[in-house]
């Protein structure tokens, strides 16, 4: 697996050259069920201006861009995509220096496999790009670190998918408290948990699903099922959810350093080698927000990207286990 790290303030050549690159593959899975299952451009892009208005400016410049293209342009909105169900485990590592550490688990064929360094609405954000502009987590230079895992209760309603959701946060607000105000205003189309930090080390997760107010608690850690007791429990069960969530318990009670988290962020009942099945870990990512840096970690190997380091790529070995 080949990582690439783009450094662009604002969409360019270089997202041109991503967007050229991913969009065949894109439009197919966009429109898997037919395009007369994804909504028209008008509501799409209705539903962008009425609730994310400060990102349209970039889904205009991204149009252009893509030419013109209209099932490109509904894609971007990110409105009622279909559905994606990752699974992963992230916590907030509180004391001197905060962190957020965690982990992507998926199919390495559904991975965008790039890090993107943007500045879209002025603020410099950096994270794990999908679906072109979303992020799967990521941190802006004001210390706002937000990463996504799926939230574990079934169904779906018209929303956003939650990767703009997470870029949406980055760009609007500094801290924890800022990101939940505007977390209750943004319909979602599906069940996730937010975990969040900040400069000031507040910590906590939302529960956020379609159909319902967001759920905020101080909770430092997630993993695929909300709160304590799993909806789905078949679900929960496949992909351990909740042995991951009380291994992460029990680590945070041992007052550990970030690294010393990261660490057994690379280890069972965490990491996953299960990619066969989309359930591998394809990377560990640890957050720091006083240091505006993220370390992407593998068994052996770690890689450190800043909102300013110049383009650059590495290369990773996923074994299957």
């Amino acid at each position: 697996m080949t990582l690439h790290s783009l450094k662009e303030a604002t969409p360019g050549p270089r997202w041109q050259a991503l967007f050229e690159a991913t969009w065949p593959a894109y439009r197919a899975w966009y429109l898997r069920e037919g395009s007369q299952t994804r909504p028209d451009l008008a509501t799409a892009r209705s539903h962008l201006t009425r609730h994310l208005p400060e990102l349209v400016p970039t889904w205009e410049a991204m149009l252009s861009l893509a030419g013109g293209d209209e099932t490109a342009a509904r894609m971007l909105t990110q409105w009622d995509l279909p559905a994606f169900l990752p699974g992963c485990s992230q916590a907030v590592v509180t004391g001197e220096s905060p962190a957020l550490v965690r982990n992507y688990d998926y199919s390495p064929h559904l991975f965008e496999q790039v890090v993107l360094s943007s500045a879209f609405t002025g603020r410099k954000v950096i994270g794990t790009s999908d679906c072109l502009w979303g992020l799967l987590d990521g941190m802006n230079e004001d210390g706002l670190v937000v990463s996504l895992a799926f939230g574990g209760v079934p169904g779906s309603a018209p929303g956003f998918a939650i990767p703009l959701v997470v870029r949406y946060l980055l760009e609007v607000a500094g801290s924890v408290r800022e990101a939940r105000a505007a977390l209750d205003r943004i319909p979602v189309a599906l069940a996730y948990n937010l975990t969040m930090t900040d400069a000031t080390g507040e910590a906590g997760t939302a529960f956020v699903a379609p159909g319902r107010a967001p759920e905020h608690s101080p909770a430092p850690v997630a993993t695929n099922h909300r709160g304590r007791t799993p909806e789905d429990p078949d679900h929960a069960r496949r992909f351990r959810s909740v042995e991951r969530h009380r291994h992460l318990g029990d680590l945070l009670k041992r007052s550990l350093e970030p690294d010393e988290v990261a660490e057994a962020f690379l280890l069972p009942p965490l990491h996953s080698r299960s990619y066969s099945e989309g359930f591998g870990t394809l990377y560990t990512a640890v957050y720091r927000p006083l240091e505006g840096r993220v370390d992407y970690r593998w068994p052996g190997k770690t890689w450190t990207r800043t909102f300013d380091a110049p383009d650059e790529t590495t290369d990773v070995e996923l074994r299957q286990g």
